[in-house]
């Protein structure tokens, strides 16, 4: 049988297109969550409960993957982001996590929120191989990758914060008594231990120490017995709620410690809920530009977060710092996504979380940039001190990285 040159031709063509059809698709891999035109994602967040102030920072994620989406997503892929409350409470966490996990099937969790939340899934997470990525806290384990190798955080340790605020604190205040007011979970006793880590030989410099639940309805008793112990400086590590009541008590009774404030709870709008004439001149760490500081007024990417808070978040209260960072922690899981390619596995996002090489990140503090790597798990490592003046955090000094505390 006699076959033509241009039926040769176009068999040969025909035999590459389907060869190179096939490599393309052979070239694809996905784990749970995957599809070629989805990505699922969970994530959860206090709706409810005594940390709702939080709540917004879920919503914001929400507002930052509609706006990937209607840019077409992420390699051609829309984003299916399922956000849960969980009340800021372990059972109700572990609940909504194994349903992501088992029902929805996720191909990882993103930014769920909350120390004592977070331990309740650590190891559940790990053990099913399952990325728990940029976890919004600042607990110290969330960097030890060699025993839990599937779980990263973003923001400075709470350890690493609170040596910095030791360290201010003996070399700033004459005769320093402390008195702490601390969260009784793992978040509270991660700061706690890293300001005694601080002290040092001068640990004995802490007075009193009181702790409070998070169910508990105020902090006024913790506050009076601070101000009775003589203490003549206040670590206080607490959540924003309690950061308000304890600083308005704090007035009331006219105790007038220096104040170091954990960065968690140290939002403008936390600080306008305690009263400004109550807040003057507290210390805490900062690695987020604050949208209420003139400073950035005209700076790129806050005029481009503005941007984007009027078009997707039109509501939302711009001098509200939580805004800021979901939109910076979006960012950096929506780089990572976009590395994996078409390699969208379980294995391949931890891989590509763990090489970010010194990442410009929307919202960070000049100076602060994104590294990682397979043996360092903490992406933000540093943190600038800022002092309560007026209405806003007025930074000093140099931004302050790990290694130099």
């Amino acid at each position: 049988m006699k076959t033509s040159r241009r039926g040769v031709v176009g068999g040969l063509a025909a035999a590459a297109v389907l060869s190179g059809t096939r490599a393309a698709i052979a070239q694809k891999k996905y784990d749970d969550g995957v599809t070629d035109k989805e990505i699922k994602i969970g994530n959860t967040n206090p709706y409810s409960g005594p940390a709702s102030s939080y709540g917004i920072i879920g919503k914001a994620e929400q507002a930052y993957w509609k706006s990937v989406n209607d840019r077409g997503g992420i390699n051609g892929r829309k984003i299916n982001f399922i956000s849960l409350d969980d009340g800021y409470s372990p059972p109700k966490t572990v609940e909504v996590v194994r349903q992501l996990v088992e029902q929805d099937k996720v191909l990882c969790t993103f930014n769920t929120l909350g120390t004592p939340t977070n331990t309740a899934i650590h190891k559940y997470m790990n053990q099913k191989r399952v990325p728990m990525l940029f976890v919004a806290t600042g607990a110290s384990k969330w960097g030890h990758y060699n025993e839990f190798p599937w779980t990263m955080g973003y923001q400075p340790d709470y350890r690493t914060e609170s040596i910095i605020y030791a360290k201010h604190m003996l070399a700033n205040v004459k005769d320093a008594k402390v008195g702490v007011l601390m969260q009784n979970d793992d978040y509270g006793k991660d700061y706690y231990e890293g300001f005694r880590e601080g002290l040092g030989k001068e640990v004995g410099r802490i007075v009193k120490h009181v702790t409070y639940e998070v169910t508990d309805p105020t902090v006024d008793s913790q506050v009076i017995q601070l101000k009775d112990s003589g203490a003549n400086v206040f670590f206080n590590i607490s959540i924003p709620k309690f950061t308000a009541q304890s600083m308005r008590k704090a007035a009331e009774i006219s105790w007038k410690p220096v104040v170091y404030l954990n960065n968690v709870a140290a939002q403008v709008t936390t600080m306008k809920t305690a009263g400004l004439e109550n807040v003057q001149g507290i210390i805490t760490g900062l690695w987020l530009k604050d949208p209420t500081d003139k400073q950035w007024e005209n700076d790129a990417e806050i005029k481009a977060w503005r941007e984007w808070m009027n078009k997707y978040v039109p509501g939302g209260n711009q001098e509200d710092v939580n805004y800021v960072y979901a939109y910076s922690v979006s960012f950096l899981m929506e780089q990572t996504l976009i590395k994996c390619g078409d390699t969208l596995t379980r294995d391949n996002l931890m891989k590509q979380a763990a090489s970010h090489k010194n990442l410009r990140v929307p919202g960070l503090l000049p100076g602060i940039n994104v590294s990682t790597s397979p043996t360092d798990f903490y992406p933000v490592q540093a943190l600038q001190l800022a002092r309560f003046k007026g209405e806003i955090w007025d930074l000093f000094g140099e931004v302050m990285h790990a290694e130099s505390s």
